[in-house]
């Protein structure tokens, strides 16, 4: 008998119950929510170093706590397109090359103008998660749950974020600040895709319309 070690098994591309074409699909926009989430965890822990001024060791700790909050987050989404038979890629010249905004453009500045700025990448980071969960709802209800989930932990640190600036003086610059692309219009956190049903569609509406007034400016 062979003493040889076998070749090692490929793994399944996929979970039982989903198709590959609808796998890779879903692994498409995990990958893109990747980029957008190691992006979002740098940012914030750049800010931590750099925040000054009032309120700064508030600020300072809270972002620490949301670095940890996202790079959970991060995990979460590399496992799951493993799960579902990718690979997930985190290294820096991926992250540079895959992503379609900026650098945050702040380094030592108030706590007011890096949460103003950070306000913005949330926007950002939040509509193309609801994009991903609307997208995703026909292809893979497991990821569709998770991104779910993490949308609802990002909009509660936003929500921490908007706390300090209540009854401050809006940045009219602020847009320029942002990491990620720029905020929705209220035209488009109202409109779902296409490619869901007419039920999942009028959810996600209602979903994005109410994320888009929570900052209660008629526009973004």
């Amino acid at each position: 008998m062979s003493t040889d070690t076998p070749e090692q098994e490929q793994p399944l591309r996929t979970v039982s119950g989903i198709g590959t074409n609808h796998a890779e699909e879903m692994n498409e926009l995990l990958a893109q929510r990747l980029t957008s989430v190691i992006d979002m965890e740098l940012t914030l822990k750049h800010v931590h170093w750099n925040v000054v001024g009032p309120n700064f060791i508030a600020v300072h700790e809270m972002l620490d706590t949301f670095v940890a909050e996202v790079r959970d987050i991060v995990d979460q989404i590399a496992e799951r397109i493993r799960t579902l038979g990718g690979v997930p890629t985190g290294l820096p010249g991926a992250l540079v090359k895959n992503r379609t905004w900026d650098d945050y453009s702040l380094g030592q500045a108030s706590t007011q103008e890096h949460l103003r700025a950070l306000d913005v990448v949330y926007d950002g980071i939040i509509l193309d998660h609801r994009r991903a969960i609307a997208h995703g709802a026909n292809l893979d209800p497991v990821s569709e749950g998770m991104l779910v989930d993490q949308t609802a932990t990002l909009e509660m640190q936003q929500w921490f974020v908007r706390s300090f600036l209540k009854g401050t003086q809006p940045d009219e610059d602020a847009h320029r600040f942002g990491s990620a692309d720029r905020a929705p219009t209220d035209q488009e956190a109202a409109a779902a895709p296409a490619s869901v049903s007419e039920e999942t569609g009028d959810h996600y509406r209602e979903m994005a319309v109410t994320g888009a007034n929570a900052k209660g400016e008629g526009s973004i």
